[in-house]
């Protein structure tokens, strides 16, 4: 390979408002080199994607495209210096044939049909509407389209996710081909197996920032996780669990068997006690998403069954779920609240939905659970004319009160300390053990690790749709948790994966990056 890099991005930065989503992010790709861009969730991988793509416009930084400095300020922009993306969901327009889709990007059609076939797709009709194509067909022809105008870099975002096992051996294939012919390929991955397959180094992201970059060789995996992990590779303190720890026996509170949600999930089992906090980890697009709203009753499962108290339950609605006794607390505080609503109101909902006949409400019963939620919660309601006033720490407060003073006997929370400050996520992880201490159950999925040892019982890793490991978060910290989410067996080390070709150009080094 040339020492000259094809694409060279450094200082890349990138804020909304107070929230830094990249601080200091660098990535450098040579010619004929298939790189991996690493990083656990937040760590600001989609956002440098999106920056290098066009699709956003970074406040800081310096993009080099074969030496070039480029002011990409479009996706227009990117096509035409040759960085082209394809990204997890299809962009595809549904309501045109595949035709018109190519015509409105100015792909060239016999080149896209040599690629559907090459990709494993010998019948396609470009007349077909693109919403009657199934999803993985639909991720190859995004692919397609892409080679077919011959993009420097290439830029793969879970390219394999969604794909049957023929379909995504062949995408393996024409990436490999892709670093062969001297252009470059970004490749975002949760699979270890891939990477170890496929790319030459990795650009490992943690809070923004480039920590290091290594060479892909056996035994790499540890090395990446603790870049991924940083100073938090030390075990994080457990918090006490009090009278409710080991509250999971009898009969199960809730029951999920062989649950399957589409592609995204797939034959998904475990339980879960009253007086337990379950913790769910998983990487972006693994299927929690779904596994939440099927149990919320946002979506209806293809297959399996759910149990609440040992019984089958069918939900085709959120308030099914909500008279079975399942509350959803969402990351974005936008979806559960009304925000131009008080407080009293926003939390007085349930008692509304709850009404099964025509009747007045109980407005003193209303008020006393209202107030006592407030004070529980220690909401701060000076602005409670409307929710929108509030900060974002208790607009997610006022969520969790809503199903406290509803008296709901399983909360499913979703990220709920997601972007709030230190101060408020202490209250809420204190509030779920209290309310586990109360016999409540509560599944919580968390995109920060650190978090499940701060409040869960029982940890359960979903990969690629399915579970791959529960146990008992003692027996866990950090690391255990990121080789486990990237599908790594529990206790692994080193040698996942095969390379394609250990002496394709491959040392023994790693670089790190020192820190601004």
């Amino acid at each position: 390979m040339t020492a000259n890099p094809l694409l060279d991005a450094t200082g890349v930065a990138k804020n909304y408002g107070a929230v830094a989503a990249l601080r200091n992010a660098s990535l450098s790709v040579l010619p004929g080199e298939v790189h991996a861009l690493m990083g656990a969730n937040g760590a600001g991988k989609s956002t440098l994607v999106k920056i290098l793509t066009g699709a956003i416009r970074a406040d800081a930084g310096r993009i080099l495209i074969r030496g070039e400095a480029r002011d990409v300020r479009s996706p227009a922009a990117a096509r035409r210096a040759g960085l082209l993306p394809v990204y997890q969901e299809p962009s595809l327009i549904p309501d045109l044939d595949v035709l018109s889709n190519l015509r409105l990007t100015g792909t060239p059609v016999e080149p896209f049909r040599a690629w559907v076939r090459e990709l494993g797709i010998p019948d396609l009709d470009i007349r077909d509407t693109a919403r009657d194509i199934p999803l993985a067909v639909l991720r190859v022809l995004d692919l397609a389209r892409a080679l077919a105008v011959e993009p420097d870099v290439l830029l793969l975002d879970e390219m394999t996710a969604a794909l049957p096992a023929n379909l995504a051996e062949k995408v393996l294939e024409v990436v490999r081909r892709q670093g062969d012919s001297g252009r470059a390929v970004i490749f975002i991955s949760h699979r270890f197996v891939e990477i170890s397959a496929l790319c030459d180094r990795a650009t490992v992201l943690r809070d923004g920032e480039t920590v290091g970059v290594v060479d892909i060789v056996p035994g790499v995996e540890e090395k990446i996780v603790e870049l991924m992990l940083g100073a938090r590779i030390v075990k994080t303190h457990v918090a006490a669990r009090g009278a409710s720890r080991n509250a999971a026996t009898g009969r199960p509170r809730l029951g999920v068997r062989n649950l399957r949600v589409g592609t995204k999930l797939n034959d998904v089992s475990f339980d879960l006690a009253d007086g337990e906090v379950a913790g769910v980890v998983a990487l972006e697009g693994q299927g929690q998403d779904e596994l939440f709203s099927a149990l919320a009753g946002s979506i209806r499962p293809s297959g399996g069954t759910i149990e609440v108290d040992g019984q089958p339950v069918k939900f085709s609605h959120p308030i099914d779920a909500i008279r079975a006794g399942l509350a959803y607390v969402p990351g974005d505080r936008a979806e559960a609240l009304a925000m131009q609503r008080s407080v009293r109101e926003n939390i007085a909902l349930p008692f509304s939905a709850a009404l099964r006949n025509w009747g007045p409400i109980n407005m003193r019963q209303e008020r006393a659970r209202v107030v006592s939620a407030i004070e529980r919660l220690q909401i701060d309601t000076r602005a409670q004319g409307e929710v929108q006033r509030l900060s974002g720490g208790n607009q997610q407060k006022v969520t969790i009160a809503r199903w406290i003073a509803a008296d709901a006997r399983t909360i499913l929370c979703f990220d709920p300390t997601r972007g709030i400050d230190v101060g408020t996520k202490q209250e809420i992880y204190k509030l779920l053990r209290e309310l586990a201490g109360h016999g409540k159950s509560v599944l919580f999925y968390t995109s920060e690790l650190e978090e499940v040892q701060r409040v869960c019982d029982r940890v359960i890793v979903i990969f690629g749709g399915r579970v791959v490991d529960i146990f008992p978060v003692e027996e866990t910290d950090e690391p255990a948790l990121m080789r486990a989410a990237y599908g790594l067996p529990r206790g692994a080390k080193a040698d996942v994966g095969i390379l394609a070709d250990p002496t394709a150009n491959i040392s023994d080094s790693t670089t790190p990056v020192a820190a601004p």
